[in-house]
């Protein structure tokens, strides 16, 4: 973490933390990046208990110098600047996070919640820099998500496998029609919910988009051939046609499948 990050985040932890709702404060990895590059944001993750300060009173309480303050409608997420720093506080309530951690671990009856949200908020809470806890819950829901069942991870893998291969069958047909608007959507899709089924098959919760790239390459249990075709599929040159990609796209799939 940068020396100016620091500061910034020593400030508002010395803030929220007297906010007497407030469970724990977490620093997003955006943040440690140096400030000079375009993905960094300061993001903050703050698990509250029972209600925080309106948005006014969070303004007034930030500093004279924060500038284009916006919240969201529902009151959960703040953005604005200081200086050139993007910062981002996200206001998350406790029972809610417990909730989504229930359905995982016991209620699976009730796992469509997650299959369509994700699981980013999962690795939010679990990868974040604890900057302050006053009671020690991260812990204690970090060790529940930690062990969560294989019932959990075959549920999840199932789901977006099979996104996973309609997207491929889209991308044929968008190919075989010449669609090529259709075929950006469906190589979207299916690149995305291949990188979902390999994290759920590692047992790994998804990272924010501009992370699969990195991450995805990084698991360990992988398509013998899938570095290779996902580079491929990736790269932006001409002499890799459209009917190159589908094949990368369907030998990337099949390997999946087969793990």
């Amino acid at each position: 973490m940068k020396y100016k990050t620091k500061l910034l985040v020593d400030r508002f932890a010395s803030i929220v933390s007297q906010w007497p709702g407030v469970e724990c404060m977490s620093l997003n990895e955006a943040a440690l990046a140096d400030t000079l590059d375009p993905y960094f944001a300061l993001i903050l993750d703050i698990y509250y208990k029972d209600s925080i300060p309106g948005p006014d009173e969070r303004l007034r309480l930030f500093g004279e110098d924060i500038e284009a303050f916006e919240t969201s409608g529902r009151g959960n997420k703040d953005r604005f600047l200081i200086g050139d720093i993007p910062i981002r506080l996200e206001y998350k309530l406790i029972r809610r996070m417990e909730e989504l951690a229930t359905i995982a671990d016991t209620r699976l009856e009730s796992l469509w919640l997650i299959k369509e949200k994700g699981t980013y908020s999962f690795y939010r809470l679990t990868q974040g820099e604890i900057i302050f806890s006053r009671n020690g819950w991260i812990n204690d829901i970090r060790l529940r998500l930690a062990a969560l069942g294989e019932e959990f991870w075959q549920s999840m893998r199932n789901a977006h496998e099979s996104k996973m291969e309609h997207y491929l069958n889209d991308l044929g047909a968008a190919l075989m029609q010449e669609d090529d608007f259709f075929y950006l959507i469906s190589s979207v899709g299916f690149i995305k919910y291949a990188c979902l089924t390999l994290f759920c098959i590692n047992r790994r919760f998804e990272p924010s988009h501009r992370a699969y790239n990195k991450n995805v390459l990084e698991l360990k249990e992988l398509p013998e051939s899938f570095r290779a075709c996902f580079e491929g599929f990736l790269r932006s040159d001409p002499e890799i046609t459209k009917e190159r990609k589908y094949s990368l796209a369907q030998l990337m799939a099949k390997g999946i499948i087969a793990l």
